[in-house]
Order: structure tokens, then sequence, then C-alpha cells
């Protein structure tokens, strides 16, 4: 198991972990509270619950994690499918009674289609760089089908600078996981500030709405492409 995947198995079976560790590119190593990946809806934050009321159709759940939206959204008779690079987190939601669920990278999902796609607790991220925009935009327009769109949040980070960097770009980070001093690969992460979304959307050919935003900078974003595959 990786590091991030011995934690939620610790915190799985026994509800108690010791701290996962979150180092990163632009600053000190952050503890990372592991029960926010085991969340129930109580805890939702209005920015979830606002996504999820967005949600119809066929849905698929992109870094679905350990099921928390995936499950509210079955309880709510959506036909949601959780699609999860981690084989535990697949384990823990296939145990809590998620119907649907796959365990691939997202780039590696093909032959399906859905009318809603869901990316949240900061979803772009997935992106990894502003320079994979086109291929991360080409990948969930492939998925699409007409009339679906895409629901992602994201956070404008430039409270973390205090010189914003002109490059690369503020939001491109990087983080890798620490667990019992056992530490984890890097991994490329973006976060995006709502202008730049809108422009890096245009520049795909998607159309994006804000539709709510947070106090702490995060917002969240419906993305629907011009042209469907």
């Amino acid at each position: 198991m990786t590091p991030y995947e011995q934690a939620l198995s610790d915190y799985f079976e026994t509800e108690v972990s010791a701290d996962l560790i979150l180092h990163n590119s632009y600053g000190e190593p952050e503890l990372m509270p592991v029960e926010v990946f085991y969340r129930s809806e109580e805890d939702f934050t209005d920015l979830d619950n606002i996504a999820l009321s967005f949600c119809q159709g066929r849905t698929l759940d992109i870094g679905a994690g350990t099921g928390v939206h995936s499950a509210a959204l079955q309880a709510m008779g959506i036909d949601v499918t959780a699609l999860e690079i981690s084989k535990f987190a697949c384990s823990a939601m296939k145990s809590i009674g998620i119907k649907n669920v796959i365990n691939k990278n997202l780039f590696d999902l093909k032959g399906e289609k859905f009318d809603t796609l869901l990316l949240l607790m900061n979803g772009f991220g997935l992106c990894g760089k502003v320079s994979e925009a086109p291929r991360f935009f080409k990948k969930l327009r492939s998925l699409l089908s007409p009339g679906g769109v895409a629901i992602v949040d994201s956070s404008d980070v430039s409270y973390m600078y205090d010189e914003i960097p002109k490059e690369p770009y503020y939001g491109e980070v990087e983080f890798c996981y620490e667990y019992k001093h056992i530490v984890g690969e890097w991994f490329n992460w973006l976060y995006i500030d709502s202008d730049f979304l809108i422009q890096l959307s245009n520049d795909n050919e998607w159309h994006c709405q804000i539709v709510h935003k947070e106090d702490n900078d995060q917002y969240l974003a419906i993305l629907t492409p011009y042209n469907y595959d």
C-alpha cells in the first residue's frame, strides 16, 4: 500500500490513525486529517451539497476516494459510478455498499458515457498542470453523453504566496504523502483561480459557469463542452 492507502486502511479499521503528513512544493509540511476522507453527509459543506444537487442521469464520481459523495448520490437514487485509482479505497467503497466501482486511472477509462462528471475535493487538481489542460478537457469530453456536464471545484491559492510567481502558474504545486515515516511518490496538482478556469475552458472550447463561491477562496463550476465526442 502507498502511505495514503495505509492511512485510509488504519482509520477504516480503528477510526484512529497516526498523522498523515502532506509534503508540498510551496512551504512547510501540513497534517492531513484522515477523517475528512470518511466524513458523513452531516459534515458536507454548502459546496458539496450544491454540487450533488446538480448531478443527474448517469454520473461518474471521478477520484471518488472512499466514496463519501458516491454514497450520498446512491442514496438519492442517482445512477452513480465511482472511479478511483486506489485499490484499497475501491475495496472500502464496495464494503459500504457502493454498487458501481471502477479501479482505474481516469485516462484508462474508455467506452463509457455519462450525463454528469463529478470532480470534487479540488477535483480539477487531477489536471496536474496547465500544460495538461487540453488533454484533460479532451478526456472529459470523451466521457460525456450529449448534453452532459462536468461539475468541478477548485481554489485560488494566491494567499499562500508573499509574492506570486509569474512562472510557472502559481497554482501548479507538487505533493507527497508521508505516513508512519514512509514517504510516497510526489505528484502534480493544479489549483486554478476562477477567472483563469473560465479562460482555460474557453481556450479548449468549453463553457464555464461559476455557480458558487466559499469564503475560503474555494468555488464550484459547471463545465459544458461546445461539442461532444
